[in-house]
């Protein structure tokens, strides 16, 4: 259900977006934080003031229509909705009238503080009905920055007329007068201030043949519901009282934002041989694979110095040895800090070699934004005031009790200087920004205050709006949804953990047919180098298919960390979800060349997920559709236009076969249940010819654990 939001009902001529009142400050130059972008960003509030008495009548006409319950819309207005380049948002509300009248609305949109009166005009599309008074218009964004919309609507006088004419002839009454008032309205309309030219010619035109005397009354009635004179009088109608709602706010983010695959590799890893590192000239040979695979984006956990003091060894041993390399999340070193690279890697020139080869491949560097220092960290010595301390002095190392992690020291950002640390935070991600990074995944997040991340995220996307940032976030829902509403663009889930079919249709319906959409992205990732869970350590090879497959199907983005190719499963210990030989304390050399990898089964997966990209990026309409079996699970995704059906068939038991009925909703999908149809498999090139809402199916493990089905009419 929507949160109720305010609306304004307003007797005034339709107009754009108010401006807001202040821009972010440029980086570099403000000499402490801006206050949060709701302060000052807010759309204004229109909320009727309490009257003591009841007020008189207005004399003029006041609106009629109600507007209710507009989406996509977060917190009243109050933080921008999420919107993507190229994929289609909707647009709705409750919009009704008293009496009987039908009703007509519009969607404006466009950039705030622009307005008819500038080159950058706002748009307009129609509202259509969707039932119970509900009402819709398709937004297809095609650029990136900052936008709005308002939603404007009033009685269709016109449509109402229409209906109650039609109504009369049926019944044999003479429609004379009735045809004469429509006659009129359309005199009415042709007479309004500032009407075009060519809309007056039209509108008099049409008056003149409602009252042709020598056309029957049926003729009349035709013409007046032809659809250009529909058109016509819905376009030019007195829009004085209408009532408007908004103007509402959006992000538009460009396409990655909104559809995206990603892989994760420690570059450090590839090409080594231990002792010694690999480097980004030696990762940079893995890169032609993640393309080949159809991955869009490289993700590098963090790739600055490592600390010494308190190095974590193998498997997160709190001793080291000379030969250990360290958590890469322990940053900072002598060579440096967030701004520097880990001389093991190379140089700053090396990591550009790195971005030019990831360019010329078609994939994107994505970064560890990582807001943590080692002891060794330089600002450690150079700004000991942004750390927290201890009672006796020292300087309080990261806990979760009663675990304790000397080798990092978690940032105060509730430090004295706040602006000064909060505008070096800013600068790291400037620096990287400078070298054409323009995705970072953001490391727990969930442990930094809000107020932090919308300033943050406001100051840079106000020169940079084409930068993504993902929100490693596993923690309360609420924590995870304001995140999301503060502008993160994608968000890690709990996918991983939702393993059953009651789990996963429970999620994926939160997920896609809740306000929830208007907010939060999900990114699916299969498994992070934190996170082994214990299906795919027990499911064996069969397991890795099923949650590469319903990631990548079910999820507009979705994600993996290098090894699943492989299967990697061996656990640190039993019931622990990390790794054992984790690489995030050791170097970890792979044979890409194995035959039992599952690199061409996931290249199919991300070759059908561009094929079809319309019905994936499009989350809203996901479907849980039926199927009986409790060990199967069945989903339908749909494009905009519904000319482009997938439904996706996982057996989630990686052991046995099974099989089970599926009743489908062909209405909701678009497929005639008269009309057999073909259900092509995009994972095997197999075709069934299917008819109706029922069909069967059964899926062995051992053979094929999936079928990404496209229903297509023969």
């Amino acid at each position: 259900m929507s949160t109720p939001c305010r609306r304004r009902s307003a007797a005034a001529p339709v107009r754009a977006a108010e401006p807001s009142d202040a821009s972010p400050a440029a980086p570099h130059l403000s000499p402490e934080p801006r206050p949060l972008a709701t302060s000052k960003n807010t759309v204004p509030s229109r909320r009727p003031r309490a009257a003591a008495t009841v007020p008189a009548p207005a004399a003029t006409p006041t609106a009629r229509v109600v507007i209710e319950q507009p989406r996509p819309v977060v917190e009243c207005g109050s933080l921008p909705a999420k919107a993507t380049v190229g994929i289609p948002l909707t647009i709705t509300a409750s919009v009704f009238a008293d009496g009987h009248d039908l009703v007509m609305g519009w969607v404006r949109h466009g950039r705030p503080g622009a307005g008819l009166d500038t080159s950058d005009r706002w748009q307009e599309l129609p509202m259509r009905t969707l039932g119970d008074d509900r009402f819709g218009a398709v937004l297809t964004p095609a650029r990136e920055g900052p936008w709005a919309f308002e939603i404007v609507a009033m009685p269709d006088l016109y449509g109402s007329w229409l209906g109650d004419l039609r109504i009369r002839l049926d019944a044999g009454q003479d429609v004379a007068l009735e045809l004469e008032e429509g006659a009129r309205m359309a005199e009415r309309a042709a007479a309004l201030p500032g009407r075009a030219e060519r809309d007056r010619q039209a509108l008099t035109s049409l008056a003149t043949r409602l009252r042709d005397p020598s056309a029957t009354q049926a003729h009349r009635l035709q013409e007046a519901a032809r659809p250009p004179a529909v058109t016509l009088m819905r376009h030019t109608a007195d829009r004085g009282t209408a009532t408007h709602s908004g103007p509402w706010r959006l992000t538009v983010e460009r396409e990655l934002a909104g559809f995206s695959a990603w892989y994760e590799m420690f570059p450090r890893s590839e090409g080594a041989e231990p002792p010694r590192s690999g480097t980004f000239r030696s990762a940079a040979a893995r890169l032609p694979a993640i393309a080949a695979m159809g991955f869009e984006v490289v993700y590098l956990p963090p790739i600055h110095p490592i600390g010494g003091s308190f190095r974590r060894g193998r498997n997160n041993s709190p001793e080291a040895t000379p030969e250990d390399v360290g958590s890469p999340w322990a940053i900072g070193a002598a060579e440096g800090g967030h701004t520097a690279v880990h001389p093991d890697l190379g140089t700053l020139d090396d990591f550009a070699l790195f971005m030019a080869d990831a360019e010329r491949h078609g994939v994107e560097v994505a970064l560890d934004y990582a807001l943590n220092c080692s002891p060794d960290h330089p600002w450690v010595v150079e700004h000991p005031e942004w750390f927290s301390h201890r009672a006796d002095g020292s300087i309080r190392h990261a806990e979760n009790p009663p675990k304790r992690y000397q080798d990092i020291y978690p940032l105060d950002f509730g430090t004295a200087d706040r602006a000064g640390l909060w505008q070096a935070l800013r600068d790291v991600l400037l620096f990287w920004i400078e070298r054409g990074v323009r995705i970072f995944r953001v490391d727990n997040p969930h442990t930094k205050p809000f107020a932090f991340w919308e300033w943050l995220i406001a100051e840079i996307r106000h020169h940079h709006p084409d930068v993504i940032f993902l929100a490693e976030a596993f923690t309360r829902p609420a924590v995870m949804q304001r995140l999301a509403k503060l502008g993160f663009s994608q968000s890690y889930t709990y996918f991983t953990w939702r393993t059953s079919k009651a789990e996963l249709s429970e999620y994926l319906t939160e997920l896609s047919q809740t306000e929830r959409v208007d907010w939060f992205r999900p990114n699916f990732w299969v498994n992070t180098p934190d996170i082994l869970h214990a299906y795919l350590q027990q499911g064996g090879p069969a397991a890795f298919r099923v949650r590469a497959t319903l990631a990548a199907m079910t999820a507009p983005s979705w994600g993996m960390y290098s090894g699943y190719e492989l299967c990697e499963r061996v656990a640190a210990d039993p019931g622990s979800e990390e790794y054992a030989d984790s690489e995030k304390y050791q170097l970890r050399p792979r044979d890409w060349a194995r035959p039992d990898s599952l690199a061409p089964y996931i290249t199919r997966l991300n070759e059908i997920r561009h094929r079809h990209r319309g019905a994936i990026a499009l989350l809203p309409a996901l479907r849980v559709q039926e199927i009986r079996n409790d060990s199967m699970l069945c989903v339908s995704r749909v494009n905009q236009a519904r000319d482009d059906v997938l439904l996706v068939v996982v057996n989630l038991d990686p052991h046995h076969p099974q099989e089970g009925t599926i009743w489908l909703d062909l209405e909701g999908l678009g497929i005639p249940a008269d009309i057999p149809f073909e259900a092509h498999d995009e994972l095997t090139g197999i075709s069934y010819v299917w008819q109706g809402p029922e069909s069967y199916v059964r899926l062995d493990p051992a053979q094929q654990s999936a079928h990404v089905l496209h229903l297509r009419r023969r």
